[in-house]
Order: C-alpha cells, then sequence, then structure tokens
C-alpha cells in the first residue's frame, strides 16, 4: 500500500491510512463516540468540541496540542488554547486518539478511529517518521497475551533509527571531511 507523505513542524511524516480520509458515515460514528463519552463523564456537547474533533479528524497526521490549536483557530478564531489540549484528552480517553511520542520530546495525538494497528520508526537526527504494519508484532502481541492471561487492547511500538537522508548526509559529511 502506497504511504501518504505529509509534512509538518515536526519534519517529513510517511504515514500508511487504510482509509485517507473520514468518510461521512465514519465521522457521524466518531462524532457518536465522543458524545456517548462525554455524557458518561457528566460533560456536555459543545459546538467548540465539534469543531476541534472534526479538524483533528480531517487531518489524519501526527499533531501537537499547538498544531491542531492553530488549525482549529482558522475554523473558529474563539477557541482557547486550554479547550484543545482538554479535547484532545477526551478523545484519548474514549479511543478515538492516542497520544504518540517520537524523539523530540513533543507528545503528539494520532486518530485511532477506524484505523489498523499500526507503528513507527521514528529518525533520531531529524524526527521523520514512518508509520508500517506488521503482522508478526500483532501475532507476538496476542502471544504475550494469552502467556499472561491478558486481553490486549493496545500497544504501541516505536523503532528508532537513522533515516536514509541522514545517513546519506552522514556520509556525505564524512567524505568531506576525509
Amino acid at each position: 500500500m502506497p504511504a501518504k507523505r505529509a509534512v509538518s513542524s515536526s519534519g517529513l511524516q510517511s504515514r500508511v491510512d487504510d482509509h485517507p480520509a473520514i468518510s461521512q458515515e465514519n465521522l457521524h460514528e466518531a462524532q457518536s463516540i465522543f458524545k456517548n463519552h462525554l455524557r458518561r463523564v457528566g460533560l456536555k456537547q459543545t459546538a467548540q468540541r465539534d469543531i476541534i474533533l472534526r479538524a483533528f479528524l480531517d487531518t489524519r497526521d501526527h499533531l501537537s496540542t499547538d498544531e491542531l490549536y492553530r488549525l482549529v483557530k482558522k475554523k473558529d478564531a474563539g477557541i482557547g488554547f486550554t479547550t484543545v489540549y482538554r479535547t484532545l484528552k477526551l478523545l484519548a480517553e474514549c479511543g478515538l486518539a492516542s497520544e504518540v511520542a517520537f524523539n523530540d520530546g513533543i507528545t503528539r495525538y494520532e486518530a485511532l478511529y477506524n484505523r489498523r494497528n499500526h507503528h513507527h520508526m521514528v529518525c533520531t537526527e531529524c524526527d521523520s517518521s514512518v508509520e508500517f504494519f506488521s503482522p508478526d508484532i500483532e501475532r507476538i502481541e496476542q502471544e504475550v497475551g494469552r502467556a499472561n492471561h491478558y486481553l490486549p487492547t493496545r500497544h504501541t511500538f516505536q523503532v528508532y533509527g537513522i533515516c536514509e537522508a541522514c545517513q546519506k548526509k552522514s556520509e556525505a559529511s564524512k567524505t568531506r571531511t576525509a
């Protein structure tokens, strides 16, 4: 499956998606999941939370709170940073989002709704990232769960290394200094 490349403030991302954009049907289902969660935790569904959810699901990128805040401000200048921050936490609580920590120390979030489990490879030089699928990792997760009497519900798996572009830069640098 071809990767979708997107440039973000964190560098180049290579993202593999089953569905590059969320359908209207899936959006309504995600909104329903979020609305039910808000009701369970005693909070109201608001127009601002809806805008944040929609902006988050539409981007399909790994977004920091700051990045999502900038996107949301274009749609509604009255939405505050704290509202975006708290809404991201709520989205993670109900399983629509997941925190992703790469090598740069910035917490990012990615949409989980209607996505296959995937993993990340992160460059420690330029902070670029690549998403990948691995049936072997999925199999190991299930085996470890069975062996320890757990029902695995999710996991994170990040591989850190040096991307091809950074390797070439390093080699070119070594050649020039030799």
